[in-house]
Parts: C-alpha cells; structure tokens; sequence
C-alpha cells in the first residue's frame, strides 16, 4: 500500500468500501480507536462499515488496503458478524467529536472539530495523531433547515465563531474523561446528507447519552423524520428527554399516524399534558387517530393527504404533488371532495392518479376526471384486507371513508409494510447469519 497521507476523519463518513474486485460492500458509519495512557495517540482499531443490509460490521485497519479518492479498498473476506462496542473502545465519530477538552499549554477549553488519522510508517498500524479544535464555546455553524460544519475546507471558522488551530494529540487533554453535555453539531455536519432511515440508523447504535444530545441538536422537522425510522424504545426514550414544549413540537412535525402511534404507547397522563401543548387541530388529529385499533385502517391512515375541490384544476393538483416534504406514496394521487376540503369533513367524490394528472391539459379540472369506481376503505377495516386491497388493485395508497361518505385519511403502503413486518424489523438484517462481537486484530 502506498504511503497514506493524514485524513481527517470528517472525510470518511459514509465513503463506499470496496473489495479486491471492486465491489461496494458498504459505507463508513464511524471509526473505533482505543485510547491510550499518558499522551500517547490513540490507536486506530478499525472501521464500523454499514453493509447493503443495514447490518454493520467491524472492519480491521490491518485490512484495509488504501483510503484514497473518497473509498476505501479492503483485501480478504470480510467478517459479517455484527459489530458490538467493547468497553475500552472509543467511536471516533460519535464520542470524540464536539467533545469540550482542554490546552495542556494554558488549560484553555477547546471543542473538538474533527481530528486526523495517518499511518504509521512502514508498519500496518493507524493512530490519531492531530486534533482539529475551535476556542471558546462554539461548535460547528447552524443554519436553518440543517447543519453546517465550521470546517476549514467547508467555510467555516471566523473570528466571530472564535479561532481554530489543529494541534498534536499530545498539546490536549480530557479525552478519556466522562462529559456532560456533549455537543454534536460536528457529528451532525459529518452525517447531514444521510436520509432520515440512515442518520436513524447512526443514533440507534449511539449510547443513550450521545443519543439524547445528538437528537437535542436536532432541528424539529429533521429529528420528526427521523424519529419515525427508529425502534419504538429508542422513540420514547429520545422523547423522555426532550423538553415538554419541545417534545410537543416534535410530534406535531411527525406524520400524524406515527405520533398517534408513539404517543399510544406513552403514560395516559403523558398524553393528556403533551396534547395539551399542541396546536388544537393536531392534537384532534391525534386523538381521532388514536382512537381507532393499530391494526385497521383507521389506526394506520394519515390525516394529511392531498385533498382538493372538484372546480380545482390540473395544474393546481401539480403543484400540490409537487411539494417537497410529501412522501412518494401520497404524491401518487389526489382526493377530491365536496367543500369543506379537509378531513374529517370533505365529502368524498373519488380521486385521481398521478398519471392521469400527467396525461391531461393544466387547465382540466379535476372533478372531470376522477376514478370512481375504485372502492374505498372503512375506519375498521382490518389489516388482512387492507393488505389484500392494495395487492388486488396495485395501490400505494388508498382512501379511508366513513359511513357518512366523509373522507378521514388515506392509507399509504409503506404503513401497511410497518405493520406486516415483525416488531423488530429495523433491527434485523436479511440474508446474513451469526451473531457475536468482534475481534481484534
């Protein structure tokens, strides 16, 4: 392998890992180093490499080849087995970044920004060698809608956000000491472009602690995203800790069903004091969901599906589609309905598909066009014959209707599949066998 230049580990998160051959195997989701006494550089164990499946698994330095143009290339077969944390480890990513720490020289308290990685000559072995730190109390730069790393390759710094320096390992201290209110604005920038399922997946394998200062740096919407990716424990544990008032925001940027869902599994007085620090009409969103069974219709239908009156036109049913934050499944059609047009209310008329919206003139109206032959959910229908429903009719949504003919929500595939798959689904990974913790090497 060629003489490794210093990395700084910002610039490995989520890089593709390959095979001798050239296949991608999976992506870097953190780096393991084992700390050491004195100041001596930390020792870089391994890579934790989330595969295809989701499942992450420990991959040794001594088999990686090269980390050079945004990859890493392994040799050998790799050990699949589930990668477990050992007490004496340290997640690069995730416990060493945002760190506050402190100048040997002048005792001054610094916050760890990134840190480098090289290898050491002529042997096999990799150590962190260089800390990247920002004086005084800030961390990375925020922005509305997400988060900006204050790294030098990527703007940041300034004198406003205070001076940075990159030091040996040796000039700071406080690594190996236990912190309260830990920040995470540079973990968040190292991860800012993973989809919510991913960035999930990252804070289900953080410990509690990291976990609840991760989510607290969280803007609402983001962590409402990815909240309704995690385990149902892991919901309610970050929910736990989050302030009232900020916990009510929460769910209310969540989809309506999968609050209703979380709040159901908190302490009835839970959800009677985070209601009431909601918005009135969310939180009678919530409880009307919250009232029907979890395995029909009514418990797994959103309230918030593309509803619009018969004198609208094509182009208005577009541009509704066309907004961002709808979820592939309910931008697949549109419902139309006698004033008033929201639900619980609107009366039922029928929809219109997406390509049939495709297919006609902006200026058609969309009560001219509607597909009313397609039946309609009841509140109670069970989730057999919701199932049954969308296989018979190829649908990634339907409509869910009362006996009074009024429309209350649609049900979306991707709800039915949470509820066919087993509990622990986000957990498991397909196609792989063996359990255990990893070994050194």
């Amino acid at each position: 392998m060629a003489a490794a230049s210093r990395i700084f580990v910002s610039h490995l998160s989520g890089i593709a890992v390959f095979d001798p051959n050239g296949d991608q195997v999976g992506r870097v989701r953190d780096l393991v180093a084992m700390l050491r006494v004195g100041r001596r550089p930390p020792r870089l164990l391994g890579l934790v490499v989330e595969l295809s499946t989701r499942r992450r698994i420990f991959l040794p330095m001594t088999r990686v080849t090269g980390i050079e143009s945004g990859q890493v290339i392994t040799t050998g077969v790799l050990n699949v087995r589930r990668f477990e944390q050992r007490p004496t480890e340290r997640l690069v990513l995730g416990e060493l970044l945002d760190r506050r720490v402190a100048l040997v020289d002048t005792g001054e308290e610094v916050t760890v920004l990134d840190v480098s990685v090289q290898q050491l000559p002529a042997r096999r072995d990799w150590e962190i060698d260089r800390v990247f730190v920002r004086k005084g109390k800030g961390g990375a730069l925020r922005q509305k809608g997400g988060v900006r790393a204050a790294l030098p390759w990527k703007g940041g710094g300034g004198r406003r956000a205070g001076e940075t320096v990159t030091v040996e390992w040796s000039a700071v201290t406080g690594f190996s000491l236990e912190e309260h209110g830990q920040g995470a604005e540079s973990l968040l920038a190292s991860f800012e472009q993973l989809r919510p399922a991913d960035l999930a997946n990252v804070l289900h394998h953080l410990s509690p602690k990291r976990r609840s200062e991760v989510a607290a740096a969280l803007d609402d919407d983001r962590l409402a995203d990815v909240l309704e990716e995690l385990p149902e424990d892991d919901q309610i544990e970050i929910l736990g800790k989050l302030q009232e008032e900020r916990a009510a925001d929460v769910l209310e940027a969540m989809d309506p069903d999968d609050a209703a869902d979380l709040l159901a599994e908190l302490p009835e007085e839970d959800q009677e004091r985070l209601l009431g620090l909601m918005e009135p009409d969310d939180a009678a969103d919530m409880r009307r969901l919250m009232q029907y069974e979890e395995r029909t219709a009514g418990g797994m239908m959103t309230t918030e599906p593309i509803v619009l009156q018969p004198d609208a036109t094509v182009a208005d049913a577009l541009a509704r589609v066309r907004q961002q934050d709808l979820s592939p499944a309910l931008a697949a059609q549109v419902y139309v309905c006698r004033p008033p047009d929201q639900t619980p209310t609107g009366k039922y008329l029928g929809l219109v598909h997406f390509q049939r919206l495709l297919r006609d003139p902006p200026f058609t109206l969309v009560g001219t066009v509607i597909d009313q032959d397609l039946q309609s959910l009841r509140p109670e229908t069970p989730l057999p014959a919701v199932t049954s429903f969308f296989a018979t009719y190829d649908m990634v949504a339907a409509p869910v209707v009362d006996e009074s003919g009024s429309l209350l929500g649609a049900v979306t595939v991707d709800d039915v599949l949470d509820h066919l798959l087993p509990d622990d689904w986000r957990e498991s990974e397909f196609h792989l066998a063996g359990e255990g913790n990893h070994g050194g090497e």
